[in-house]
């Protein structure tokens, strides 16, 4: 087979590569972390690099997203580009993306009643008048100190360890203890250090909170991107990839290996040991759940959207390839349906939904919305495909909610913007897209259906103020944000029309499955209480924007609440009480799932909804 050298700039990365390897797959094996939104699929123009040298015809995927000038300056899509000769590439942002991870999680009442235990153990020793064996004795004396233990069982690997760790311990031992079951036998009296970790998996990122599981204190929390990313940015283009040659494999080693580094960072941080960490538990949608474990997401993928397993889970950490503890136990919170996944049965227990009289409607919104709303009588919820106008991808100027993106816009008298990070704009995330659309909506640039208004046809005087920044663009009307010289790279940004076009399906899908659940619950918008935002788009989004165009109905903006990261919290409570964990279960298996898709009106609402409302 023949082969070529890449080099990979700035920096000397070389690697030999067959004929005919993508850009993109060459920069995956240099280990390079590169994000690629749509998943390699040529949508999103994202890729960007410059071929220095071996630069080779523009493909469709190229024209459909870059400019002539571009072509001229050798840049072209990673993910489109064969290496048929020996090829020299500038990476254009050869600096990880800083991203805005949510870490916040709201407190919860409950009590603290943990899965694992520890029992330390002073052993009788045995004599010739005594003949009982090692694990008897070990058996009568955990009795003696909790009657609620009978029929005590150990695996063979404990019954292995425990004459060395009784004589070496003069017959002092610390048992581990999960249920009946000894998980794992230690020297000495250890019983006042256990840890754990509640990890949110999400599709963009990964927190992990670290716990102490006897006072229930949160001692660190860390935060990383989900290296997943590299193989696409939402949860189709997963499931696509892990369909492919050692795929699942991939994608499963590479979210373990996130959650390794997360585990040893925390440990680090505080002075302490992976062995001092005894157990996990994880909150994820259900795709990152089935990637997770290391099953295969296909038939998520396709209709009926199923998953392979829903119930909770209870498995070895070292079945997981996870570095804690070898007696450490990672706790699965279940899935509700194929597309609402166990992080919003963590978000319900960090709420009690299932507890409250009044009505809430919860909204975790992403490239897949999940929207509940009920009460302690009844919960219905429903999984609502957004797309990818609110993490950035697909969007002309789009970029997730990293540093150099504007996040929020503002229109008084003149235009303001702000950008993480501060400095000059990168591009625009999905809550200041969100805050454009809703001031051009507002300022009546835009009609109904999201289609420019020319500036000599602008009516509102408030406008007026704008026009000027509704210039020609490639032969369309855009809407100016910054000029090229106000920018970090020197192109424009802007929103298009195509980027309105884009929200417009995504808040269609959103607000659709929230008419739909208050249709087929029979409630009407009074009746809710409050509406709560969780997750990171929902906790950074400006509330007014999104009720002005309709993502959330107007009549419930003065019920709006951010709930920060609720799957974190739900994760923490389901580590540190077993009852709450078990109570999960239950909470999953009452949710009443609509599938949208099936819902007979559904199209109709959906057209209707990707409306705007003017004044």
């Amino acid at each position: 087979m023949q082969e070529f050298t890449v080099t990979f700039q700035p920096g000397t990365i070389r690697l030999r590569v067959a004929a005919g390897t993508s850009i993109m797959r060459a920069m995956n094996l240099a280990g390079l972390g590169t994000d690629f939104p749509c998943g390699g699929m040529g949508k999103c123009g994202k890729c960007r690099v410059r071929v220095m040298e071996g630069v080779s015809d523009s493909t469709e995927n190229d024209r459909a997203h870059l400019s002539m000038q571009d072509f001229k300056e050798g840049i072209r899509l990673a993910c489109a580009t064969k290496i048929h000769e020996d090829m020299i590439v500038e990476i254009l942002n050869p600096k990880p993306l800083q991203h805005n991870i949510l870490i916040n999680s709201a407190d919860r009442i409950f009590d603290i009643k943990t899965h694992l235990r520890k029992l330390f153990a002073e052993i009788s020793q045995p004599s010739l008048s005594m003949h009982k064996s090692d694990w008897q004795r070990l058996e009568e004396t955990l009795a003696a100190l909790d009657c609620n233990i009978n029929n005590l069982q150990a695996p063979l690997s404990i019954l292995r360890q425990l004459p060395e760790t009784i004589r070496q311990g003069r017959n002092q031992l610390t048992a581990v203890l999960l249920g009946s079951k000894v998980l794992g036998i230690e020297q000495g009296d250890t019983s006042a250090t256990m840890l754990g970790m509640a990890f949110d998996i999400g599709t963009t990122t990964i927190v992990g909170y670290l716990l102490d599981l006897i006072s229930g204190q949160e001692i660190e929390v860390v935060s990383t991107i989900n290296p997943q990313a590299q193989y696409g940015g939402d949860v189709i283009s997963r499931i696509t990839f892990a369909g492919k040659d050692k795929g699942l494999d991939t994608l499963h080693k590479a979210v373990t290996g996130a959650i390794n580094k997360l585990i040893g960072a925390a440990a680090e941080k505080v002075g302490r040991k992976r062995d001092d960490i005894y157990g996990i538990s994880v909150a994820a949608n259900t795709t990152m759940h089935h990637l997770f474990l290391g099953i295969s997401p296909q038939s998520i993928g396709v209709s009926p959207y199923v998953s392979v397993v829903n119930r909770g889970l209870v498995v070895g950490a070292s079945e997981l390839g996870l570095e804690i503890n070898r007696a450490g136990q990672v706790f699965v919170l279940p899935n509700i349906a194929g597309f609402v996944g166990a992080d919003t049965t963590a978000v319900l227990l960090a709420t009690d939904l299932d507890k409250n009289e009044h009505i809430s409607l919860i909204l975790d919104i992403g490239t897949n919305g999940e929207i509940v709303l009920g009460s302690r009588h009844k919960i219905v919820a429903c999984s609502a495909a957004a797309g990818p106008a609110f993490e950035g991808a697909q969007i002309t100027n789009g970029m997730r909610g990293a540093v150099g993106a504007i996040d929020h816009i503002s229109f008084a008298d003149h235009l303001e913007f702000t950008v993480i990070g501060k400095g000059s704009p990168e591009g625009i995330c999905g809550s200041a897209l969100l805050d454009g659309v809703a001031g051009l909506v507002e300022l009546g640039m835009i009609n109904k259906r999201g289609k420019f208004l020319e500036p000599d046809k602008l009516t509102n005087p408030k406008s007026l103020g704008f026009k000027d920044r509704l210039i020609q663009h490639e032969g369309t009307w855009v809407f100016l944000l910054a000029d090229s010289s106000e920018t970090r790279h020197g192109r424009p940004i802007m929103i298009t029309q195509n980027d309105i076009r884009e929200l417009q399906l995504a808040k269609g899908a959103i607000a659709a499955g929230v008419r739909i659940l208050m249709e087929t619950s029979g409630i009407q918008s009074d009746d809710i209480k409050e509406v709560l935002l969780a997750g990171a788009f929902g906790n950074y989004l400006n509330p007014h924007s999104a009720c002005a165009i309709g993502l959330i109905p107007r009549e419930l903006e003065n019920k709006i609440r951010m709930i920060g990261n609720a799957a974190g919290t739900g994760a923490k409570v389901a580590l540190l009480s077993a009852e709450e964990f078990s109570k999960a279960n239950d909470l999953a298996a009452s949710v009443s799932f609509i599938e949208l898709g099936s819902y007979s009106k559904f199209n109709t609402i959906f057209a209707e909804n990707t409306y705007f409302k003017l004044d």
